[in-house]
């Protein structure tokens, strides 16, 4: 018997699989190439920066800012018009008005045909109770 024909023949009849093991986060971390070859980043020149013009610091774009917003209008806002505007599930969206109320918001509530409005109440304070 020739075993090396016959380890030939058994290699040809079964798929080489090798088993390959997925790297780590620090092994992938590692493999990856140093930015520019190691080379030392060169300070941009004045004639090929590009600047663009920042957003002013003071602007609040968050949710609960619009769900103030919304409040403050003159006819207020249902859950639903909080929900939409907000992507909350009902039971945080009330939460939030809680969390308002809490922070000394005066809240109204009122009835729009058969659903409830919300409504931050203004005061002489500017909505907010001096506490």
């Amino acid at each position: 018997m020739n075993t090396t024909t016959d380890t030939a023949a058994t290699a040809a009849k079964a798929p080489a699989t090798v088993a390959t093991a997925k790297p780590n986060k620090a092994q992938r971390r590692m493999a990856r190439p140093a930015p520019n070859d190691g080379e030392a980043a060169a300070p941009p020149s004045a004639a090929t920066s590009t600047t663009r013009p920042r957003a002013p610091k003071h602007v609040t774009t968050s949710k609960t800012a619009a769900v103030i917003a919304l409040l403050k209008r003159e006819e207020g806002a249902t859950l639903a018009e909080l929900i939409a505007a907000t992507s909350w599930l009902p039971h945080t969206t009330r939460a939030a008005l809680t969390g308002l109320r809490k922070k000394g918001h005066t809240i109204e509530r009122s009835k729009r045909g058969e659903e409830t409005c919300y409504r931050i109440a203004l005061h002489a304070q500017g909505g907010v109770k001096a506490g």
